[in-house]
């Protein structure tokens, strides 16, 4: 991720809330499942890596819980902000842009383990980040009515990238795991919080409904013009940068803080485990960070499966991966 020259790596101070800690480091995701009745398949190459499906989306035996439990028990404030996405679409870098590295809770792992209690404990505004679909979160829109409702900031990327990031991460953990078998699972929709097209286009319906509440992002943008995207960040978190902070070069710094050459590098970013049972690595949450990798990886027949499925899937949405 190129950051644009050199700039100041200062950050606005004094805004937001305070950082969210120790919920990684506690999470256990091997939770017993809720119900033992939901369809399951192993994926091919990853023994361990069994997936439920639950209304519709394909996830971790611990996360159908967490889906239900959410579901059930999950208040938003008016303030909170949730950013969402599939695996591997520039979560980790949209989360340091948008809060400038601080620390957040991942809601499945805190429902999942029945400390939702430490959600609730936090003061306002609270920011957590998620893969579940939206419609796992229902009360996270406000109803016609005015009920509920908080803000959400939504990433998505090309598919065919997507399924290349995924097989690289999971890899670490799963060495036997096929790139071909990782194109098969995006393609019948049984990927990790699949189907890909549905879960994408709950988000950007959305947003075309309510703008004000859900803020719809492409990985592809932020490598782009990622200056820009922190400014179009600010302002629908009611917090636009003022003609002192643009003339200090706070925008700037904050893109050049949250670099994938920045993240990488730091501390603790280099030791530890994303997922401790599975041991994979926290470094692996960072590899190229480029748009068109998959051209490196998958043959033409492959890229025309997936394409084929695209144009299918989001035809008539107005959403395009070009």
């Amino acid at each position: 991720m190129a950051t644009g020259g050199s700039c100041a790596a200062s950050v606005r101070v004094g805004l937001g809330p305070v950082p969210f800690k120790d919920v990684e480091e506690d999470a256990d995701m091997s939770t017993p499942t809720l119900v033992s009745s939901l369809p399951c398949h192993t994926v091919t190459g990853a023994s361990l890596r069994k997936l439920c499906r639950y209304q519709g989306f394909w996830m971790p035996e611990g996360w159908a819980a967490a889906a239900a439990a959410i579901q059930r028990r999950f208040e938003p404030r008016l303030d909170d902000v949730i950013v969402s996405s599939l695996p591997k679409c520039g979560t980790t870098w949209l989360v340091a842009l948008t809060f400038a590295t601080m620390c957040l809770p991942f809601l499945e792992g805190l429902f999942a383990t029945r400390r939702e209690g430490k959600l609730e404990g936090l003061p306002s505004p609270r920011l957590m980040n998620t893969h579940m679909p939206l419609q796992m979160i229902p009360h996270a829109i406000a109803s016609p009515g005015g009920g509920g409702g908080c803000r959400v900031i939504y990433i998505c990327r090309e598919p065919k990238d997507m399924a290349v990031s995924t097989w690289h991460y999971f890899r670490r953990a799963y060495p036997e795991l096929a790139f071909s078998d990782v194109v098969d699972l995006l393609c019948d929709g049984t990927m990790l919080c699949g189907p890909f097209w549905d879960h994408i286009l709950g988000y950007w319906r959305a947003s075309a409904a309510s703008p004000g509440s859900v803020l719809f992002l492409r990985y592809e943008q932020l490598l782009l013009d990622p200056a820009e995207n922190v400014r179009r960040l600010a302002r629908f978190l009611g917090l636009p940068f003022s003609a002192d902070e643009e003339k200090d070069g706070i925008v700037c710094g904050i893109v050049e803080l949250c670099s994938l050459h920045t993240l990488s590098a730091m501390e603790p970013n280099r030791t530890g485990y994303v997922d401790p049972r599975l041991k994979l690595p926290r470094q692996a949450l960072f590899r190229k960070g480029m748009a068109g990798d998959w051209k490196n990886h998958m043959t033409p027949e492959m890229a025309r499966r997936v394409d084929s499925i695209v144009a299918d899937r989001f035809r008539t949405t107005g959403l395009t991966f070009q």
